[in-house]
């Protein structure tokens, strides 16, 4: 029964004589951060009401007059008029005792065939199906505007690297769009942890389901999910779906501070190629010059942020027995804590990329600079017949002359390259351009324009289909 006779409520106490040492109390209390839950444990509710009616524990009044409370109490919910109270343990508790308020003993009938066990494995799996929907739209618009980007940048030149050095030239477009295919990923993670998720493990009760005759599988329609849970042992101790959601969240983050690093590198004077807007960026309080890339920056910080839920949430789980234990407790302020975290990075971004400003002539003098032609004369080699391995060596020579010198590889003269190799004529020269370079990449996923034109097409498309996914009501209310 729940016990008020220390005068809060609790959703347990019959055997215990008293109520629970201060400590305890304050140990064990939950609701200042499960209180989000409050919407989805009263969907969870109504569904649960209508069962318990179809299987005759409730008549028709009684439903309609729970029903009814449900739903004055989730208003009152929305309105602030009903919140929390200092003595309520968790968010079952609170919202209990505002439905004892309505009806009385009534409120009570409620209980039936269900457990603050599967009930909070409930609500944490309602509400992450639904705020995943919404950071898939946040992704979403992040890809739309490095897409856009990458749209106006298609024939930009810029230098690529690996290992920090000049490489290749690449088209800067290519590059935006290499962001754009990680955060797809992400999403297509998001999609496949959402059909995980979507098992519901109401009707498990504290953990050997119930012998009234419940109808777990017509509560789960009703709350949208595919399927009730096969076991339901595993049903109330199974945090797989919050683990899983948390390491896409740190994979997110990851991705997210890459992009971050970046921007920071190329706002810096010695890059110069992207200049933030004015509303995206902030000032010096001692340097007057300063333009920082903050959002970027806080990006990068907050990844190692969660990226440690993720291995909270693991340690937690280790060594935990079937089936619940208070352990348990602690999967849900990681799993609030990363969803809010990407809901306040992700518009912050989005506003960051779509603003920035490229400097194209910058980009384009940089293109060449650290011999990144130097594989087009290997290639050019290689359509002539040499053996690679040659062409590579030949290659090699020819860039010591041009450091030697201090110059280009369309700078040294048809001497240099006879000394070089008899098999560098001066037709060499038709691949020492960025342009010419850029338009010979014309093999799928390559940097040319035609290829990267290909790819936004594509990118644009799978964007659009994740806006419709994201836009999909998963939560019955």
């Amino acid at each position: 029964m729940t016990q008020q006779t220390d005068g809060a409520t609790r959703l347990w106490g019959g055997r215990f004589t008293g109520g629970p040492a201060e400590a305890l109390a304050r140990l064990s209390v939950s609701v200042q951060f499960d209180w989000r839950l409050a919407p989805y444990d009263l969907a969870a509710s109504r569904a649960h009401a209508r069962v318990l009616a179809r299987a005759g524990l409730l008549d028709a009044d009684e439903l309609g007059r729970i029903l009814a409370a449900l739903d004055d109490l989730e208003s009152a919910c929305a309105a602030g008029e009903f919140r929390p109270s200092v003595d309520d343990e968790d968010v079952h508790t609170a919202l209990e005792r505002g439905l004892l308020e309505r009806l009385g003993a009534l409120g009570g009938k409620l209980r039936a065939g269900r457990s603050r066990n599967d009930q909070v494995a409930t609500d944490l799996r309602l509400y992450l199906r639904e705020r995943v929907r919404g950071l898939a739209g946040r992704l979403a618009e992040l890809a739309s505007a490095l897409a856009d980007q990458a749209g106006r940048h298609i024939d930009t030149p810029a230098p690529g690297f690996t290992h920090l050095q000049p490489a290749q030239p690449i088209s800067f477009g290519h590059q935006l769009l290499a962001h754009v295919q990680a955060l797809l990923r992400d999403l297509d993670r998001l999609r496949d942890w959402d059909k995980r998720a979507a098992v519901s493990p109401l009707g498990a009760g504290a953990l050997a389901g119930s012998s009234l005759p419940l109808d777990p599988a017509q509560v789960a329609k009703e709350l949208g999910f595919d399927s009730p849970a096969a076991n339901s042992i595993d049903a109330v101790a199974d945090r797989d779906f919050a683990a899983e959601f948390l390491f896409v969240a740190a994979l997110v983050g990851v991705h997210l501070s890459r992009l971050g690093e970046e921007v920071v590198i190329w706002t810096t004077p010695q890059f110069g190629w992207v200049e933030l807007d004015d509303a995206f960026a902030t000032g010096s309080s001692i340097m007057p010059q300063k333009k920082n890339p903050d959002i970027a920056e806080l990006a990068r910080g907050k990844s190692g942020r969660l990226i440690g839920h993720v291995a909270g949430t693991l340690a937690m789980l280790k060594g935990l027995p079937l089936a619940y234990d208070r352990d348990l407790q602690e999967d849900k302020e990681p799993v609030f804590d990363a969803v809010d975290t990407l809901e306040l990075v992700l518009p912050a971004m989005t506003g960051m990329i779509a603003t920035m400003r490229v400097d194209e002539e910058r980009m384009a003098l940089d293109a060449p600079r650290g011999y990144t032609l130097a594989t087009e004369v290997a290639e050019w080699l290689v359509r002539r017949g040499v053996p690679f391995r040659e062409a590579h060596e030949i290659t090699g020579k020819l860039v010591v002359i041009c450091t030697a010198r201090d110059c280009a590889l369309d700078e040294v003269t048809d001497e240099d390259l006879a000394s070089v190799s008899p098999h560098l004529t001066p037709d060499v020269r038709s691949v020492l351009s960025v342009a010419g370079a850029l338009a010979a990449r014309m093999t799928p996923g390559s940097t040319g324009p035609g290829p990267v034109s290909d790819q936004l097409a594509t990118a644009a498309g799978r964007i659009d289909r994740w806006r419709e996914w994201a836009g999909e009501n998963v939560v019955p209310r």
